[in-house]
């Protein structure tokens, strides 16, 4: 298969298998993801998914550029891509387990929206980003749009779509399109999954309100905020810190 989910322990990943094709996605893996995403939400026993290439080297080289030519005049199938795409996009920016995108090598058009739409990106100093549409006589879809905008700046937004051009490693966390530089996640890793998992889950649908315009609290915002305070995590984290001693979280 071109994309499967693995788990061991509290950690998903959601590996793409196409290194042949530069991990390049066709219609078919479109399609499949949201069942994974999906079968991973569900698992009540996983705290993260990784998003990563099944072997070492490009992430994703963006969508299949020969299945697009072979169906380009076919009206009814670029409508079917376009909302699978959309779909994928849509689900995983809104995952409810926090997403790490893993990015050893080459992160280009469509790989590089599946690694925007994760909560955070962690890149190998090997990796390149970039969004190629301009380069193709393509337009970027909007989603996928706003969240580079969100993570990086309109002016930066604007240099990345106009131009089309590769990024390094460097670069990319300079202007805030990875978080991390680093061989490895494992050390982010680690951090997420020692801290409370309640306070992650609910902190990720905040920023997510923050992101779609919401600006001010509102009745369940404030309610969320005052039952932390009775909340199970809350007092193991409380008597972790007096006692001097990591908190050990449940689900």
């Amino acid at each position: 298969m071109n994309l499967r989910l693995e788990t061991e322990g509290r950690i998903a990943q959601l590996l793409i298998d196409r290194a042949d094709k530069r991990n390049a996605f066709d219609m078919a893996m479109w399609e499949a993801l949201p069942g994974l995403l999906d079968q991973a939400a569900r698992n009540s026993e996983l705290r993260l998914l990784v998003v990563r290439a099944a072997v070492s080297g490009p992430f994703c080289a963006g969508a299949d550029i020969k299945e697009l030519l072979a169906n380009k005049d076919d009206a009814d199938w670029r409508a079917r891509n376009q909302a699978a795409i959309n779909r994928v996009q849509y689900e995983l920016a809104r995952h409810p387990l926090p997403t790490l995108a893993f990015i050893e090598g080459d992160c280009i058009g469509g790989g590089c929206g599946i690694a925007l739409a994760c909560d955070l990106r962690v890149a190998t100093p090997a990796a390149r980003f970039g969004i190629t549409p301009a380069k193709l006589g393509l337009v970027y879809p909007l989603h996928d749009v706003k969240l580079l905008t969100d993570l990086v700046g309109p002016g930066q937004a604007r240099r990345i779509l106009y131009t089309g051009n590769l990024i390094e490693a460097a670069e990319a966390q300079r202007i805030g399109l990875v978080e991390m530089v680093a061989d490895h996640p494992a050390e982010l890793v680690d951090a997420i999954l020692a801290a409370s998992p309640h306070s992650i889950r609910e902190t990720k649908r905040f920023v997510r309100r923050v992101l779609d315009g919401q600006t001010e609290d509102d009745a369940e915002t404030l309610r969320i905020f005052a039952e932390a305070f009775t909340g199970k995590d809350f007092l193991e984290g409380t008597r972790a810190f007096v006692e001097k001693r990591k908190p050990e979280f449940g689900k």
